[in-house]
């Protein structure tokens, strides 16, 4: 069977020629964010995330929330685990609940895909220290047990989400930015002076599979950082990858090319998260691009310009034209929680008109 033969039988979670957010958004007021979401992104919503809100808004916080059984708070040193639950962790939760609710009050009525974002086990397990000790990453018990809770949290988090909004076809993406570096052994221990074992191949694969499974839904892993572990996803089973496309480098391209191949969608961060820098916003972008691979750099270039690379990876690959609208979704580079709200309503219109080219003139 020819390459494309396979993807010609793929369906994939979304329809063909659409485009989402990553996750985050300026600001800090949640029905606003959610108005702008559903209203630019009318074919693939997600729930917006709010980190400038402050502490249990953070991706670590915001998801530790949803943890059972196992409670973070706030220390000097960052996020830990504690006995049992404190001001952190409520407000965490009660943030949540808040952006379920605006979400639910702009969604009524809708039919369609839906994706939320929960930080991954893998990241939560580098960012999160244990009571008495290391980052949880440092532990292999530790990281079984937070993955096993991340799961039953998520089992009840969907349930809500499609008794809220009936008429969504969740997808559930999860943020592992720290993924790469797990697997490198390249995420720092808890004193910053050193750095944590490397974990196994296998047991990376174990734990994703296991909220994987628990999401009950199509899910999507995202990590804007280099080296995204694209075959060792697809073997836990994931729907789609998310990463930010300029990072791609020749060495990913066979292992993407059998994703594909296999009906692993990609969403495809070809649109600059943050505006070029001026004077006046140089140093502002230079301290919000650490995470953002330098799309600050980058100004916003006609829809075709900006999928160029797409189509030509695409090409190289040997896969037919007429399959990109459907194999590929439009998002910015990263989250745009760094970006100023004009600039974030243009990167989200500029994604959907961008996937629009993908799919109506693929070749064009």
């Amino acid at each position: 069977m020819t390459s494309t033969e396979t993807s010609t039988a793929q369906t994939y979670p979304w329809a063909p020629g659409t485009a989402t957010g990553v996750g985050s958004l300026p600001g800090e007021d949640i029905r606003e964010a959610v108005r702008l979401v559903v209203g630019e992104l009318p074919e693939f919503p997600h729930l917006p995330e709010l980190p400038g809100r402050g502490v249990g808004a953070d991706l670590t916080g915001r998801s530790a929330g949803l943890l059972v059984d196992l409670f973070a708070d706030v220390q000097p040193s960052g996020w830990r685990f504690v006995d049992r639950p404190g001001r952190d962790h409520r407000r965490a939760v009660s943030w949540l609940r808040e952006d379920l609710d605006a979400l639910e009050e702009f969604t009524q009525g809708y039919t369609g895909p839906l994706k939320i974002q929960v930080a991954g086990p893998w990241t939560l397990a580098a960012t999160i220290e244990l009571t008495h000790g290391d980052k949880a990453l440092a532990d292999p018990g530790a990281c079984r047990d937070l993955a096993g809770s991340l799961a039953e949290g998520l089992r009840g988090h969907v349930a809500e989400l499609r008794r809220r909004i009936p008429g969504a076809e969740l997808v559930v993406q999860f943020d592992e930015p720290a993924l790469p570096g797990v697997l490198a052994g390249n995420v720092p221990t808890a004193s910053g002076f050193g750095k944590l074992r490397a974990v196994d191949k296998a047991v990376v694969r174990e734990n994703l599979r296991t909220v994987v499974d628990a999401a009950d839904a199509p899910v999507v892993v995202h990590s804007c950082a280099p080296g995204v572990p694209i075959r060792l996803l697809r073997e836990a089973g994931v729907r789609g990858i998310s990463l930010d496309f300029s990072l791609l480098d020749a060495r990913a391209e066979d292992d993407l090319g059998e994703a594909v191949e296999a009906g692993t969608g990609f969403l495809f961060g070809v649109v600059p998260a943050l505006p070029p820098p001026t004077p006046s916003n140089r140093v502002a972008n230079r301290a919000t691009t650490r995470g953002n691979t330098g799309a600050g750099a980058r100004p916003l270039s006609d829809p075709s310009g900006t999928v160029r690379g797409v189509k030509a990876l695409w090409r190289r690959l040997g896969f037919g034209p007429e399959l990109l609208g459907g194999a590929v979704v439009v998002t910015p580079t990263c989250g745009l929680a760094g970006a100023d709200p004009v600039w974030a309503r243009r990167v989200l219109k500029h994604s959907v008109e961008a996937a629009r080219v993908l799919h109506e003139a693929p070749e064009g």
